[in-house]
């Protein structure tokens, strides 16, 4: 899966070898404007290749971010990230796993992933971390390979890195579902649990438990619906 590349958009190799995750993790590329999806890679052996330019029609010059999954068939993650730094592939990595251990978490971070995805996670979550990253890169943009960059400009590329403004988790909503609601919320679509049920297919109950548990998250905005007789009904809508 590949997406339409702007020039000044990042090119992102996903490193993933289950099919599904690999599927949606670069649909989640897709859906922000700064970023394509350069190539998948099912296994470090493809990721490595397509890095090296070793895969044909595939310009590793496109590349500049991977987002890499720890535990791969043919190595963990952290072997290929040696092996890129080894080869001074000039890429920057994000890990995208369910892999929480602290040394590997460590290990991660020495060598240099720019920031760490612990599955599973919700789209605002990942929205958040790459936006971060941009900013990031921002900063360290400057005219000149050779420029120096003083205190202030390498405090404010590592704060970068942590100023994600992601909101929690909707705790009990699985990502398949968050996902049906934000797509039934479109634009400035407001609905009501009874809306919202009948176009997901689930109970009123359900539908209004759900739709709770993501304004709790700030995913939604919840305002009572006036206009007719009777206690108002309440209705939800996307935030931004």
């Amino acid at each position: 899966m590949k997406s339409s590349p702007d020039s000044d958009s990042v090119g992102v190799l996903v490193v993933e070898d289950e099919s599904i995750a690999a599927k949606a993790h670069a649909q989640y590329v897709s859906r922000l404007s700064r970023f394509h999806v350069a190539g998948i890679a099912k296994n470090a052996t493809q990721a490595l290749a397509a890095l090296t330019g070793r895969v044909t029609g595939m310009d590793p010059g496109r590349i500049q971010l991977v987002l890499l999954d720890m535990n791969l068939p043919d190595g963990h993650g952290l072997q290929l990230l040696r092996m890129i730094r080894a080869k001074h592939v000039p890429v920057d990595v994000v890990a995208v796993t369910a892999a929480r251990d602290m040394l590997v978490v460590q290990e991660a971070l020495s060598l240099g992933v720019v920031q760490y995805l612990i599955k599973p996670f919700t789209f605002p979550v990942f929205k958040s971390k790459l936006e971060a990253y941009l900013s990031y890169r921002a900063s360290l943009d400057t005219t000149e390979e050779t420029s120096e960059m003083t205190q202030t400009e390498v405090d404010a590329a590592l704060a970068a890195l942590g100023a994600t403004t992601a909101k929690a988790a909707p705790r009990g909503v699985p990502e398949g579902v968050q996902e049906q609601i934000r797509s039934t919320l479109t634009g400035d679509d407001a609905l009501s649990a009874a809306e919202v049920s009948k176009a997901i297919g689930v109970s009123r109950v359900t539908a209004r438990r759900y739709l709770e548990a993501m304004t709790d998250a700030g995913l939604l905005d919840r305002q009572p619906r006036y206009g007719s007789a009777g206690r108002p009904v309440l209705e939800y809508r996307l935030l931004d």
